[in-house]
């Protein structure tokens, strides 16, 4: 059966256009465009709408950033208890703390000075005089005028004192409080911003309270002890029997040859006391856990001002 012609074309179009039967022979090339699908209601919504769509977002950017403004600028809420609370805890578990006792020490630190107090030999006085034992002392006014022990310095022929940073100075001798072992020295140059240290009072002490001595213990240091007041008022006999110190403070801080003069600090940061004696009943004269310090009240009429 002869299948019907899709196209009738003269055989003259045939000859001038080879590519004709080609495409007379292709379904798809005469196949009609498929219409386009419909869109969706939103999609179709939103291109009838487009110009007022436009303009309703950006009104919408705008009040946004407007509200962003204006509650920047609006004060904050009060804080609350609970949040204060929530806070410190926070702190507490994600932060290391100095402890009590680092923070006293740091509060003196630039005010602690090693004190080096020279001697004649009296066998060659040509010799020239030479260190004798190291003890401590601490600035208690920013001119460079420091407390110490008496017998740290007394005799000497020279005293040097050495300051936080390494600066090292000649001291004179201003005056001394025998009955309490106490003396006042100068420094004769001094660092620059040199602090005092802040002097407390021993009014509220009471025995358990925490303290540190700060000093050079055997030349070492600064070097920092911590413990406890373990009592207030008492009596104290230099080994030789010499003299009697009274009204001293009793503490079980670390102490030894070298800490003498150095400061007494409760953990507010105040020096409540000047290091003063050691008690050991044998010969060698270290810490056995009983130490004395001169209250600073007692320091303070040494200087010729009240402490606080």
């Amino acid at each position: 059966m002869r299948r019907a012609a899709l196209y009738s074309s003269s055989g003259s179009r045939a000859k001038r256009d080879p590519v004709a039967p080609a495409l007379a022979a292709s379904p798809e090339a005469e196949a009609p465009a498929p219409p386009p699908k419909p869109m969706g209601r939103s999609r179709a919504f939103c291109t009838r709408h487009e110009r007022a769509l436009t303009f309703g977002a950006g009104a919408l950017v705008a009040a946004a950033i407007g509200a962003g403004l204006y509650f920047s600028h609006s004060p904050s809420r009060q804080l609350t208890q609970e949040d204060i609370d929530a806070a410190v805890l926070h702190t507490l578990e994600n932060k290391t703390l100095p402890s009590r006792a680092a923070k006293a020490a740091e509060s003196v630190r630039e005010a602690v000075v090693r004190v080096r107090g020279y001697y004649d030999d009296p066998k060659d006085p040509k010799s020239g005089a030479e260190a004798r034992g190291v003890g401590t002392g601490v600035v208690i006014i920013d001119n460079g005028t420091i407390l110490t022990n008496l017998h740290v310095v007394q005799g000497a022929t020279r005293v040097t004192v050495t300051f936080y940073d390494g600066h090292e100075a000649e001291a004179e001798f201003i005056g001394a409080q025998y009955d309490n072992d106490l003396a006042v020295i100068k420094a004769k140059s001094i660092p620059d911003d040199l602090p005092a240290a802040t002097l407390g009072s021993t009014a509220r002490l009471q025995p358990g309270d925490e303290v540190v001595a700060v000093g050079f213990p055997f030349g070492i240091g600064p070097s920092v002890s911590a413990g406890v007041i373990s009592g207030m008022d008492r009596e104290f006999r230099s080994e030789k029997g010499q003299r009697v110190l009274k009204g001293l403070i009793q503490f079980d801080a670390a102490a030894n040859p070298g800490n003498s003069g150095g400061p007494l600090v409760t953990m507010n940061g105040e020096v409540i006391g000047i290091v003063t004696a050691l008690l050991n009943p044998t010969s060698a004269g270290t810490f056995i856990g009983i130490g004395f310090a001169a209250t600073i009240e007692s320091a303070g009429a040494a200087v010729g001002i009240p402490p606080f």
